[in-house]
């Protein structure tokens, strides 16, 4: 409120261990506002400490106690009464007085004795000042509020466009929801365990590892457009119905790149996870697909889900396969240290193995 009637019903705390002064000051103050008073900085402290805050506090310097500037200091050393504005009433008249005043955090210094309409006056500038001021500090923590529920907003729709998206591919494959939660935590574990690899650091930070979590489950999407009788078929693939597999690949960049499409822009939040459903079968020495990246050319993202996914389909039931026991799928995997993963990456997998085997105990099928 900054109109002039709001200050009947400010509230002015009178600081001052005299009683003339504190009925003095009362006297002039008591018709416009809501006045209380402490006859000892003490005591001003302690009612601070506990009760409703004021809208200003008229302060005293000299003191028996406590002198007013340590009260001052206490004050706006306080969060809880560090927006009180304080006015300092004081026969220190001297320029030295005033600038350590000020330098303690008041907004006012006025000499004593007081002269009715100048203390009038200020208290109603400074008011109004405060009342600004709250405005604002209510405006902006509205605003805060409402920049933190639409960021929470925006988030959850990626989340949801990312898992939508995905339980598109898991309703073509016979896998299911627990392999896209267990490549997750995977990708993770790995993730963070590669956090102190000089090759990595740069770029494996909590926000990248956070994108690398949630872009997991779209890795198999372009799986939709893959034909039953391949997909789903009991047995070994023969080279053409390989060759038709891994289109997969690049069917999971389009898919997604044509969700942007109809959007209208690129999506930043999508860009890991047209990596990892691209280039997650591109193989270290270069003999992968769908376009023969090798070494460091291959996307960091797809490096590491290249372990998780082969881990994961190791180990797991499938119409052409029985599971394999977890040692045999970490045997597998260093077999292809070197050829068909980065080798840094295996050896991040084998530090952390024994994680890889409770995260798959934990969201077993």
């Amino acid at each position: 409120m900054l109109a002039g009637e709001f200050t009947d019903k400010a509230t002015i705390l009178v600081v001052d261990d005299t009683a003339e002064e504190l009925a003095l000051i009362v006297g002039l103050l008591k018709d416009q506002y809501r006045v209380r008073v402490a006859n000892s900085g003490e005591r001003a402290l302690t009612m601070l400490a506990t009760g409703d805050m004021p809208d200003m506090i008229l302060l005293d310097v000299m003191m028996s106690d406590i002198d007013g500037y340590e009260v001052c200091r206490q004050l706006k050393a306080n969060p809880r009464t560090r927006a009180i504005p304080v006015m300092f009433l004081t026969g220190r008249t001297r320029m030295a007085d005033e600038k350590r005043g000020f330098d303690l955090g008041a907004v006012d210094y006025v000499p004593k004795p007081v002269s009715p309409p100048i203390l009038l006056a200020r208290l109603r500038a400074h008011l109004r000042l405060k009342a600004a001021a709250d405005f604002l500090r209510d405006k902006n923590g509205f605003l805060e509020r409402e920049v933190a529920k639409r960021t929470k907003e925006a988030t959850a729709i990626k989340d949801v466009t990312i898992l939508a998206m995905a339980s598109l591919a898991e309703t073509r494959d016979l896998m299911t929801g627990n392999h896209i939660r267990r490549t997750q935590y995977y990708m993770s574990a790995l993730a963070t365990s590669l956090q102190t690899n000089p090759r990595f650091s740069r770029h494996l930070d909590e926000a990248a590892i956070t994108m690398l979590f949630k872009s997991a489950p779209l890795h198999d999407i372009g799986k939709i457009g893959i034909p039953d009788r391949i997909l789903l078929k009991p047995g070994p693939l023969d080279a053409e119905e390989f060759e038709v597999m891994k289109n997969h690949a690049a069917q999971g960049r389009h898919a997604i790149e044509h969700a942007e499409q109809w959007l209208g822009k690129t999506l930043e939040f999508l860009t890991t996870a047209k990596e990892i459903a691209h280039y997650h079968h591109e193989r270290w020495d270069g003999n992968g697909y769908p376009e023969g990246l090798s070494g460091d050319d291959i996307p960091i993202s797809a490096r590491l889900m290249a372990v998780a996914d082969v881990y994961d389909a190791l180990i797991s039931r499938r119409v052409y396969k029985d599971p394999y026991a977890h040692d045999m799928a970490v045997a597998t995997i260093i077999e292809g240290r070197g050829s068909r993963f980065d080798p840094d990456v295996v050896d991040a997998f084998l530090s952390i193995q024994e994680e890889f085997r409770a995260i798959a105990e934990q969201y077993a099928d």
